[in-house]
């Protein structure tokens, strides 16, 4: 049976946030580290989630990264595709997800899909067209300070209209509410004149209404809470059966190292609370970029704590002093110093037996499975909503959680350590 479910995520943790609702929904999910560039054995797999770069990179290689994406999951049998991109929507008026979803459209010879980031879980709901986190709109909510993706306006609607050629409507909660068969009415008479709808959604149950009524179109694009009701659809259409066992991981003894390069709010409050309990050491933009500070340095650090072990290393920090140092660096040298700093770091304590990593922060994800040199991995368990454990499908296996800086409550570092135990 080919694979069923082919995804395409914006950024690292993105992907791992989708494939875990995937595994909780039964259908047996890998996880590719960018594209292929070759053939893999997919066998007894129902979906795969490519995990690219493409929220922050350029709109050109955003565009071609993910029509490539695309390309290889259509050769791999794949019946339905899904754009994934971040729950709070991280994309300012010029940024990528309109102008990926109009190339993936006309890739796949389509003319309508939905725009769905709600993640009521962890607080991401969509009323009017307004995206809340919590009870406050996403432009109050933090996000506004974002350091690569500001989210100044919370009116997805807007929003994705100042991205895309294409009519963007509106299909409000009053629709959703009416029922899966009355919603993909809705959805077909939309798709006469608009490109996108996006859809209102309050709760868990609006998802799984959502998820249902579009189980004819060929690409969804939204958050990863969409995902939970799309393997009710394959089953309902006889093409698999739920597997009971689908997250299950092997066995991996080793060390643990935790590694946060996300400044969002939640991230700092879960930082602060590691340590307390843990020694921690501070990666300091400033200092590694003239060279007072080095990966060597926190390594002969850790070596110097490791019987205090599990260890931080972070470069977490408040907006402000964010600012300051893009200030002195520029936003992108400030970003690429921390990142390359953590791939060396990683590097380093791989070589000396840590095979064991958890990680807050999408870019911060993306440079330690690159140092890992890991090209696939198992989704395992959920450790939080939209974070599981995973497992490097390679010789030498490594345990990995990668999580999306706002995700996870205050003692989750704790509890992905003891869940990799």
């Amino acid at each position: 049976m080919s694979v069923l479910l082919g995804c395409i995520a914006d950024d690292f943790t993105g992907a791992t946030d989708i494939a875990s609702f995937l595994v909780a929904s039964g259908m047996r999910t890998v996880q590719l580290i960018e594209t292929p560039g070759t053939d893999l054995s997919l066998e007894g797999v129902d979906a795969v989630v490519i995990a690219l770069k493409s929220r922050t990179q350029n709109t050109p290689e955003a565009i071609k990264d993910s029509v490539e994406a695309l390309q290889w999951l259509q050769n791999a049998g794949c019946q339905q595709f899904y754009f994934k991109y971040c729950s709070t929507f991280d994309s300012t008026s010029e940024g990528n997800i309109g102008p990926v979803a109009d190339a993936l459209l006309k890739e796949l010879g389509e003319d309508f899909t939905i725009a769905c980031p709600s993640l009521p879980v962890n607080g991401r709901t969509i009323y009017k067209g307004y995206l809340f986190v919590g009870d406050v709109l996403l432009n109050e909510s933090g996000m506004e300070n974002h350091p690569l993706t500001p989210m100044t306006d919370a009116n997805i609607v807007r929003v994705l209209a100042s991205q895309t050629d294409g009519e963007v409507i509106l299909v409000d909660s009053n629709q959703v509410l009416q029922g899966e068969d009355s919603l993909k009415k809705t959805l077909i008479k939309a798709a006469e004149t608009a490109r996108y709808a996006v859809v209102d959604t309050l709760s868990n149950d609006d998802l799984f209404t959502i998820g249902h009524a579009c189980a004819d179109l060929k690409l969804l694009t939204g958050g990863s809470g969409l995902a939970i009701g799309l393997a009710d659809n394959f089953e309902a259409k006889g093409l698999f059966t739920k597997s009971a066992n689908s997250s299950e991981l092997e066995k991996v003894a080793g060390n643990v190292v935790v590694l946060s390069g996300s400044c969002s709010k939640a991230t700092r409050e879960q930082v602060a609370v590691f340590q307390e309990q843990h020694p921690s050491i501070k990666l300091d933009p400033i200092a590694l970029s003239e060279g007072k500070q080095s990966a060597a340095d926190v390594v002969q650090w850790y070596e110097s704590n490791h019987d205090q072990a599990p260890l931080l290393i972070y470069a977490t920090d408040t907006p402000d002093a964010v600012k300051q140092f893009q200030g002195m660096l520029g936003v992108a040298e400030a970003g690429e110093i921390v990142e390359q700093a953590m791939a060396d770091i990683v590097a380093l304590l791989s070589e000396r037996g840590v095979n064991k990593f958890v990680v807050a922060g999408g870019e911060t994800s993306g440079s330690v499975v690159k140092a890992l040199d890991v090209s696939s991995l198992k989704v395992g368990p959920t450790i939080a909503p939209g974070v599981p454990v995973m497992q490097s499908l390679s010789d030498k296996p490594q345990l990995v959680a990668l999580k999306s800086g706002n995700f996870g409550d205050q003692d989750f570092f704790a509890d992905a350590i003891k869940m990799m135990s």
